[in-house]
C-alpha cells in the first residue's frame, strides 16, 4: 500500500480506539497535511464527532501562518473543537548568548508583542497546572492530561506530524530500541500517561508526498510556503518554527524580503536576532563546518569560548559539562560495535560492558571526554569537540549532545504534575 493508504488505516484504529482525539497543529505543512486528513476521516466516517485541535500560538511568527491557522479553524468550525494556546511559557532561543529562552505573550512585554492575542484564545488563566518554570514542551505533554480528565474521556490520543524523514531525533522517536511505552505494540504511538498517548500517522511520508497530496486533494496549505520556493528555498528545507530555534537560524534573514514589518518587530522582541540573520549559516555561526584555531586543542578552544560568555551561561554550559563527564565516568553511554572499534582503533581507552538497562544490542561504554575523533557517530562520543559545536549553536541546552530534561527540570515538571492532581 502507499502512504496514504496507510495512514488511512493508522486514523481508523485511532478514531476506533479512542473516544478522545485531538491533532497538534501548527501551521506548518506536515501538521496541516494530518489535520486535513483527519478533518476528511471525520466528515466521511464519523461525522457528529468533533475534532480536538491543539495551536501553540508562538507570537512571533509570519502573518502568513496566523491568517492561514486562523482561516482554517474559521472553515471547519462545524468539525473543529479548538484549543488556541496564548501562553507565556519558556521557549528555548538560539540565537543569543545571553537569553537562553524567552516568553511569547509576556504580560510585562505587551507593547512590543510582534502579534495581537487572537479573541477566544486559551491564556494562562485556564490552566491551573502552569507555572512560570515551564517550558513549552512541558506544557505540550501536560495538556494532553489536563484534556483528557476534562473530557471525562476513557482514552485519549494526540496526533502530531512528525516525519522520520525530517531528522534523527524524529526517526528514533519511532524507531529506536527505547520506544516500548507504546500503545498495544504499534511503534508509531507512544505512551505519556495512564490512556493518554501520541500517535503519528504521517511518520513514514516524504516531503515529495506532502505535496503531492495537497495537489491532488485540493487540500489549503500555507501560502508562506509558495513565497519560500518564490525566494529560492528547496522543499526539504522550507520550515515553519519558532524564528529563534537553531533549525530556522538560516531562514531568519528571509523575514526582511518576505514580512519586513515582522521583521521590525522581530528585532526588538529577542535578543541577537539581527545578527542571527546576517550571520546565520556563515562561518560567523557555522559550527557545521567548525575548524579548530590554530594553537588550541578542542578542550582549550571550549574554555576559550566560554570565557567569551557570559556568567550565567557560562556556568550553565560548564554544568551540563560535569553531568556528562560524570555519566560517561560511572554509568557510560549505549554504543554499536562499530562506533567501538573505531575507538579502539583510535587507541582510545574504555571499558565495554555487556548489557545495559536499555533495550537495545548496542554495549554500554564507560569512558573519559576525548578531544574529537573521525567517526560517522561523532555526535554520540564525549568530546570537547561537541560541547564546542553547542556553544556556537547557542544550544543551551545541549540538546545536540543528547540532553534530556535535568534532575531538577524533572522535580520540577513532577511538582508541577502534582499540583494538577491535587486541584
Amino acid at each position: 500500500m502507499n502512504v496514504y493508504e496507510a495512514a488511512q488505516q493508522r486514523l481508523k484504529r485511532i478514531f476506533n480506539d479512542f473516544d478522545n482525539v485531538y491533532v497538534s497543529f501548527s501551521g506548518g505543512k506536515d501538521s496541516s497535511v494530518l489535520l486535513n486528513l483527519c478533518m476528511d476521516y471525520v466528515r466521511k466516517n464519523c461525522p457528529k464527532r468533533k475534532l480536538g485541535v491543539f495551536h501553540l500560538d508562538y507570537e512571533a511568527q509570519y502573518e502568513a501562518t496566523t491568517q492561514y491557522v486562523g482561516k482554517t479553524f474559521a472553515t471547519n468550525a462545524d468539525i473543529l473543537e479548538v484549543y488556541h494556546i496564548c501562553i507565556p511559557f519558556k521557549v528555548p532561543t538560539c540565537t543569543s548568548m545571553h537569553q537562553q529562552y524567552w516568553r511569547p505573550w509576556q504580560p510585562d512585554l505587551k507593547d512590543i508583542w510582534v502579534s495581537r492575542m487572537p479573541k477566544n484564545s486559551y491564556t494562562e488563566k485556564d490552566f491551573p497546572f502552569f507555572d512560570e518554570r515551564m517550558w513549552d514542551y512541558d506544557f505540550q505533554n501536560i495538556f494532553g492530561l489536563w484534556l483528557h480528565e476534562k473530557k471525562q474521556a476513557r482514552r485519549t490520543c494526540c496526533l502530531v506530524g512528525i516525519r522520520t524523514q525530517e531528522s534523527l531525533h524524529r526517526w528514533r522517536a519511532i524507531h529506536s530500541d527505547r520506544n516500548y511505552r507504546n500503545y498495544e505494540g504499534l511503534n508509531w504511538t507512544k505512551q505519556l500517561y495512564d490512556n493518554v498517548y501520541n500517535a503519528y500517522p504521517v511518520y513514514d511520508w516524504i516531503t515529495e508526498d506532502i505535496w503531492t497530496a495537497n495537489a491532488r486533494f485540493e487540500w489549503t496549505y500555507n501560502r508562506l510556503y509558495d513565497l519560500y520556493y518564490q525566494s529560492g528555498v528547496p522543499i526539504d528545507a522550507m520550515r515553519v518554527a519558532s524564528p529563534f530555534l537553531s533549525a530556522a537560524q538560516d531562514s531568519l534573514k528571509l523575514y526582511r524580503t518576505i514580512e519586513p514589518h515582522t521583521w521590525g518587530k522581530l528585532v526588538s522582541r529577542v535578543n541577537g536576532i539581527n545578527f542571527t540573520a546576517i550571520y546565520g549559516g556563515t562561518t560567523a555561526m557555522g559550527w557545521k563546518s567548525i575548524t579548530l584555531p590554530k594553537g588550541h586543542t578542542w578542550k582549550s578552544y571550549m574554555h576559550f569560548l566560554l570565557d567569551t560568555l557570559p556568567e550565567d551561561t557560562r556556568r550553565n554550559y560548564l554544568s551540563k559539562l560535569d553531568t556528562s563527564i560524570e555519566f560517561w565516568r560511572k554509568r557510560g553511554g549505549v554504543l554499536s560495535e562499530k562506533t567501538i572499534s573505531e575507538l579502539r582503533n583510535a587507541g582510545v581507552d574504555i571499558e565495554v560492558g555487556e548489557g545495559s538497562n536499555y533495550k537495545t544490542d548496542k554495549k554500554p561504554v564507560r569512558m573519559e571526554y576525548i578531544d574529537d575523533i573521525d567517526s560517522a557517530d561523532f555526535q554520540l562520543i564525549p568530546t570537547y569537540k561537541r560541547m564546542c559545536v553547542c556553544i556556537m549553536k547557542n544550544d543551551h541546552l545541549c540538546k545536540y549532545m543528547g540532553f534530556a530534561l535535568t534532575k531538577n527540570e524533572m522535580q520540577r515538571k513532577k511538582a508541577v504534575m502534582d499540583k494538577y492532581n491535587a486541584l
